[in-house]
């Protein structure tokens, strides 16, 4: 390993390595712990038993090829040889010259897989395949496209898939190393023993709120809608046991596929109007409980935008209640008053005290909702020291646009220069 410069392995890594150089390999280790340096190690490996042949490192997004490729770029001297990134940006035939000239690529499995299906070149000089984000191999096409590709047609075939997240279902696991043709899985948590003594312990802590008493008696008719809702579902016959969100979003799914499957059961028809919204009262009382009032305010307000739209003749009827037009009023009136949940003036407190002990800091806050992250983020820029932004992803939404790549590469750049302290 006398190419890697300036790091020490883990013991850890090197013993994943190990398998990792027999087998093709599943490599699930939480973010943080070093899976791109076990990739890094692979590859010097390979093309040290392979002279002549090349390495291919397929990561789902172009930011996060970049991203590998500025890593392997730091570890390794020019002289261990050519690396390059493949975008859609570089013709088809620019392409086709750099893959017989580069020793490693970096790129978007689309973007290999096109190029394989117009024959611009072979996997058969391929001594290494890694896929990133390995988990995604089960939707999508791309990466088993190539991935079958590659076992057909490399001298010498060698996959490395990383995942920090593969999900706790075993047929899901099952499903990717199908798709990778993975031989061994190796499988790291925080409380490994070969990992643990590496990590910094994590505190915890965890604060509670009481929600305030004006909340109450929204709570309360929020309540009395959906258990009416609940018991027509039950009196038709369509609802058994519990009725938490994950068991309504199921039998919203089942009664969908049968009425789609042509069964005109007059029980079903009602019961899918009646599941809706209850789906949708439960929605209103999570960001109620848990998140913000202006968000909880602003659903209600797309509710009745799509009643007057008469987009919903569930939604028209839910919107038409009493109950619905008071407890909309009511969160008018809270929000005229500057009433908002308790946990955002504790979020603001907890992280105005940090910047000011320690004004260098930077501090990452995770919210479950744009919503949530958007009035945070106008609450914290009130307070003198702070400059906060919001980071999301590229999906658009009603009244939102999402922030494109290169948005989200200049806010990270902005965050990782200290012109941003929260994020």
């Amino acid at each position: 390993m006398n190419f890697l410069q300036n790091i020490t392995p883990r013991e850890y890594q090197l013993k994943i390595l190990e398998t990792c150089v027999k087998k093709n390999c599943l490599v699930v280790l939480p973010t943080g712990l070093g899976k791109t340096l076990i990739a890094l190690m692979l590859v010097i490996k390979r093309m040290k038993e392979f002279p002549g042949e090349r390495a291919v490192f397929l990561a789902p997004t172009k930011p996060l090829a970049e991203q590998h490729l500025a890593s392997f770029k730091k570890q390794l001297p020019e002289l261990f040889g050519d690396m390059q990134l493949f975008t859609g940006e570089i013709k088809p035939s620019e392409r086709k010259k750099i893959w017989h000239t580069a020793d490693i690529i970096f790129s978007t499995p689309q973007c290999v897989a096109n190029d394989i299906k117009k024959k611009l070149y072979d996997l058969k000089d391929v001594c290494l395949l890694i896929e990133d984000e390995a988990h995604r191999c089960i939707k999508n096409y791309d990466y088993n496209y190539v991935s079958q590709e590659y076992q057909e047609q490399s001298l010498h075939p060698r996959i490395l898939g990383l995942t920090a997240s593969p999900g706790n279902d075993v047929s899901r696991i099952k499903e990717i190393c199908k798709n990778l043709s993975i031989e061994e899985v190796e499988l790291r948590t925080r409380e490994s023993e070969d990992v643990k003594k590496y990590l910094q312990e994590l505190e915890f802590e965890k604060i509670l709120v009481d929600l305030p008493a004006e909340f109450d008696e929204i709570k309360h008719l929020l309540n009395k809608l959906l258990n009416e809702y609940i018991e027509e579902l039950r009196y038709r016959s369509v609802l058994f046991g519990p009725a938490n969100k994950t068991r309504l979003l199921e039998l919203q799914k089942k009664i969908s596929g049968t009425l789609a499957r042509g069964n005109k059961n007059y029980n079903y028809m009602l019961g899918a109007s009646a599941c809706a919204q209850a789906i949708k009262i439960q929605h209103a009382l999570e960001l109620l409980e848990t998140q913000t009032l202006t968000g909880f305010n602003k659903y209600l307000k797309n509710l009745l935008e799509q009643s007057a739209k008469k987009q919903s003749k569930g939604v028209m009827k839910l919107t038409a209640r009493p109950e619905f037009n008071f407890i909309f009023m009511q969160s008018n009136e809270l929000l005229e008053k500057n009433h908002e949940h308790p946990k955002l003036r504790e979020a603001n407190k907890i992280i105005k005290k940090e910047i000011e002990l320690n004004p260098s800091a930077k501090i990452i806050v995770f919210t479950q909702f744009r919503d949530t992250a958007n009035i945070l983020s106008k609450n914290l820029n009130e307070i003198s020291g702070i400059n906060a932004k919001v980071f999301i992803g590229q999906t658009s939404r009603a009244g939102e646009k999402g922030l494109n790549q290169k948005e989200q590469k200049k806010i990270i750049q902005e965050f990782s220069d200290g012109e941003i302290n929260i994020l």
